[in-house]
């Protein structure tokens, strides 16, 4: 598998056919691990990276793990943020120095990140709302892997990790959920307030900093030290129901209360993504977003919702430009872009696994 073949495939995670899947684009669980033998990423030299790096790729050889290594590194800037469009790797591993890489299998469902902030960055998605399946998987990948690895350990305070919001347990446990409805009703901040209230943060579609595209929020424990990983999953599973029925009784005030406005506004959204000659990337998240709700609704019955899933990820800048094979100032990016949704859209097929 090389970065071309990601131009032609998508990640199990985007095909819409989990439970909630209306919702949950996808769980998702990641683990922070450091090597006993090692310093942390931020004070290890190049060198005490480099015998990181190949530990853990013998490690992950040893584990039968079918997966491609990226050499991070060595990588363009355009490659590196590739990836992180794809959520295959993190912003903080792209913006690194030194050596680096990630492991990715062909579903995109495992993918491990070396030398980012700690030395790994175990990481489980799966479609839809499925925390404790993810959890069952991605456990028995960190079995595997400390068969061959000794982590950082302490028997008091758990794993070991760079920043102490993720000692103990090391283990992010996280949804990605698209809430138009709470938007449109303007009630998405209260819901966020009381996430916030018992320590579940919310983020935008790329993680920590950024910006909620397209309506897409994540939402993960913060806390790590004190709860084992199934009493943090157990929040997250009691929690997110309750947000989706919220969201969902807002879908249904847009029907019932304002039926028109919202048929207009989803077949704008469609017909503009169909039609374009130039469009930016902002604007397109905002009407996969509208057209996404509507399949969701019943209100398009000609469009897939793994083809728009897709097309969140396949209309950023980096994959345009991946799928052109050549770098694109943006006004050139909002032409590509626009053929691309015009020729997606006119079949309104996903793409296929190869």
């Amino acid at each position: 598998m090389t970065l071309d073949d990601l131009t032609r495939t998508s990640g199990e995670w985007l095909r819409g056919t989990g439970p909630e899947s209306d919702i949950v684009m996808c769980s998702r669980i990641r683990l922070a691990r450091n090597l006993a033998d090692f310093p942390f990423t931020n004070r290890a030299s190049r060198n005490e990276k480099a015998g990181i790096e190949s530990q853990v790729r013998s490690a992950v050889d040893a584990a039968g793990v079918e997966a491609a290594y990226f050499d991070v590194n060595a990588m363009s800037d355009l490659d590196r943020q590739f990836l992180v469009e794809r959520q295959i790797i993190s912003r903080e591993l792209a913006a690194g120095e030194g050596p680096r890489g990630v492991a990715v299998t062909p579903k995109e469902n495992i993918s491990i990140m070396v030398n980012e902030e700690d030395h790994l960055r175990i990481q489980y998605m799966l479609s839809g709302f499925r925390l404790p399946e993810v959890w069952d998987e991605i456990n028995a990948l960190d079995d595997q892997l400390e068969d061959d690895i000794a982590f950082a350990y302490s028997s008091s305070l758990g794993y070991l990790t760079a920043c102490p919001t993720n000692v103990g347990t090391g283990i992010r446990v996280g949804v990605m959920l698209h809430l138009p409805g709470l938007v449109a009703n303007k009630q998405i901040d209260k819901v966020f307030r009381a996430l916030q209230k018992i320590n579940l943060a919310v983020r935008g579609l790329y993680g920590e900093g950024s910006q909620a595209f397209g309506d897409f929020y994540q939402i993960s424990n913060q806390q790590t030290l004190g709860k084992s990983e199934e009493e943090i999953i157990k929040i997250l599973t009691d929690v997110v129901p309750q947000v989706l029925q919220y969201e969902r009784s807002a879908r249904q005030e847009l029907v019932t209360g304002r039926r028109q406005h919202l048929h207009d506004q989803v077949s704008r959204a469609y017909g503009v993504l169909k039609t374009a000659q130039t469009i930016s990337s902002e604007e397109t998240m905002l009407l996969l977003s509208s057209v996404r709700m509507g399949v969701n609704l019943g209100l398009i019955d000609d469009l897939s919702i793994a083809t728009v899933n897709e097309l969140f990820i396949q209309t950023q800048p980096a994959f345009l430009q991946k799928l052109r094979g050549s770098e694109l100032d943006s006004d050139q990016r909002n032409v590509a872009r626009a053929s691309l949704l015009r020729s997606r859209l006119a079949n309104g097929r996903a793409v296929e696994d190869e």
